[in-house]
Order: C-alpha cells, then sequence, then structure tokens
C-alpha cells in the first residue's frame, strides 16, 4: 500500500466514525444557535458570536455529551470508555460553568478598574470577559448534545454510510 492509499483509508476510517461526526454536530448546532439567541434576546446581528466563547447554549458541553451519549449508544453505557468519556464531560462542564466562569467575572472586574483609571473608554489591552457559562447555559448544551448526536447515529449512521446511502461514495 502506498502513502496515498494509506492516507486515503484514514480519512475514510474518520468518514465512518458517526460518533465523532454527530458529537461535532451537536456542537455546530449549539454554536449557529447562539447566533439565533443573540438576534432573538439581544435584538443583535453579530455573527462573531460564531468563533466566541460562552454564551448560550454552552458548545463544548453540547459536543462532550454528545460523543460521550454516542460511545454509550455504540459500545454500551456499561463500557469503560463510556464512563471515560462521561467523565470527561462532567470535567469540561464543570470547568466551563466554575473556573473559566470565574476568569470571565474577574476579567469584567479588571476591565472595569482599567477604564475607570483611562481616559479611553475601551483599551485594545482589555481582558476577554466571555470565557465561561452560566449552569443554564451549560444545562442547555449538555441537553444539546444527545438529542443531535443519538438520533443522528441511530438513524443516519456515519458520514461515510451517508454518502453511500445517496451514491456519492462507494468502497
Amino acid at each position: 500500500m502506498n502513502i496515498n492509499s494509506a492516507s486515503e483509508s484514514q480519512f475514510i476510517y474518520i468518514l465512518d466514525n458517526a460518533v465523532l461526526a454527530w458529537g461535532l454536530a451537536a456542537c455546530g448546532t449549539a454554536q449557529i444557535s447562539k447566533l439565533i439567541f443573540e438576534l432573538i434576546f439581544n435584538k443583535k446581528w453579530r455573527p462573531s458570536v460564531l468563533i466566541e466563547t460562552g454564551g448560550m447554549p454552552s458548545s463544548h458541553s453540547a459536543l462532550v455529551t454528545g460523543t460521550a451519549a454516542g460511545i454509550g449508544l455504540q459500545l454500551g453505557f456499561n463500557d469503560p470508555l463510556f464512563a471515560l468519556a462521561a467523565t470527561i464531560a462532567f470535567i469540561v462542564m464543570y470547568d466551563a460553568s466554575g473556573i473559566r466562569r470565574s476568569a470571565g467575572l474577574t476579567a469584567a472586574k479588571v476591565n472595569e478598574i482599567a477604564k475607570k483609571n483611562s481616559k479611553e473608554s475601551h483599551s485594545e489591552n482589555s481582558l476577554k470577559e466571555s470565557l465561561g457559562h452560566t449552569k443554564i447555559e451549560v444545562l442547555v448544551g449538555s441537553l444539546l448534545g444527545p438529542m443531535i448526536a443519538l438520533p443522528g447515529i441511530f438513524f443516519v449512521g456515519s458520514p461515510l454510510h451517508l454518502l453511500q446511502m445517496i451514491g456519492l461514495f462507494s468502497v
């Protein structure tokens, strides 16, 4: 097997990973929904929210819970890999609503102090404030993950399977 066919087969393996694909789809859905939340609740069209951290819902939570649920569905919820994925999901969600949230609140206070001591209204040296999530943002993201990933894995399968079903790829 030459290098090109080895690379192709590795790419096919990635395309055949339904858990990864649907975990990422859950993350992407959460990220896109931030744009909708921003429009509905703040009446602003801000596409920049698509690449920002923080906000409703937590895309990190959607990613890790969707992936963990997918692992549980494929391997069994009693499998040690599901336990590992669930543990990592809990750590990510705890971090998002705890440590990262606190860091963002601290940054807001530091920026407020710097603004009082400066004549400028916004400094390019301002600290990023939107770092973490509220508990409700994490909760919504954590529910969104399995809601996207599980039906996708169960009814559609992997991207490779989808491409084969619609006749765009054959092995």
